[in-house]
């Protein structure tokens, strides 16, 4: 095994208890419209303000307040990434007592009427992360749908599996412990990348992904914080330290494939 990872092993019936971490970061003009599309499902939410600043403290704060029976409010001094955030949610989670954590974005994208969808899949299969594959409206960028097929076809190399079908969707349910696990050996990127990261060394690690379609909206008031250069330098090297890892587990990966 590589890392100390191990297969990840049924140990039969466990409880199943749910809730919902947003990862924010200055979406103070649409969380009020997510959090409110979220609140018939009763289920506990934490908000993880990434160090977003004014005006969204306040926007937050009355949010938190208004819900303070199933919103919990945790905040960064400064901004440390989307992945720091989901960890702090899903750390906080655990600690009280949830076995599962839906990531779901602040802004408005994901169609918050697929989570029962979603954790239907989850509780049949406790052990899978399960993630929506987007399906889009005409209100997507070209340039965005274009550019995710290559990270498609990249993480299909990384995996030799066709198993991941969508890897870069921010709408998924995180078996909470292996999650961590994966996270706390500390080589899963902080920021853009971690949708992606995360989800294939949870692939190497044993964990079974599962795929439900799902509707995504870009808003046309939405704000993006993708840096061009930044962020795509950030994912070519993220790529690499795949591609590496990927030759590191080349017998354990090819043993995997089905026949």
């Amino acid at each position: 095994m590589v890392d100390g990872e191990h297969p990840a092993q049924d140990s039969g019936p466990v409880p199943y208890r749910p809730c919902i971490v947003i990862p924010f970061y200055r979406h103070e003009g649409a969380i009020a419209g997510t959090v409110e599309r979220l609140k018939p499902f009763g289920l506990s939410c934490w908000i993880i303000d990434d160090g977003s600043g004014e005006p969204s403290r306040a926007v937050l704060h009355a949010i938190a307040t208004r819900e303070a029976d199933w919103v919990h409010l945790s905040s960064h001094p400064k901004n440390r990434g989307k992945g720091e955030a989901v960890m702090t949610g899903c750390r906080e989670a655990r600690a009280a007592g949830f076995t599962h954590v839906v990531q779901i974005d602040a802004d408005g994208q994901h169609d918050a009427s697929d989570l029962p969808r979603l954790l239907s899949v989850s509780r049949a299969q406790p052990q899978a992360l399960v993630t929506g594959i987007p399906v889009y409206d005409q209100s997507v960028p070209k340039a965005r749908l274009y550019g995710r097929y290559l990270t498609h076809v990249l993480v299909w190399v990384h995996t030799l599996s066709l198993q991941i079908r969508d890897s870069m969707c921010g709408f998924r349910v995180y078996p909470v412990d292996t999650a961590l696990a994966v996270w706390n050996q500390g080589q899963v990127g902080r920021r853009m990348e971690f949708d992606t990261e995360i989800m294939v060394r949870m692939f190497w690690r044993g964990v079974p992904v599962r795929s439900v379609p799902t509707r995504v909206t870009y808003p046309a008031d939405g704000v993006s914080h993708f840096h061009m250069v930044r962020e795509n330098l950030r994912l070519a090297w993220m790529h690499l330290r795949l591609l590496a890892g990927m030759c590191l587990r080349l017998p354990r990966l090819l043993w995997r494939r089905p026949a």
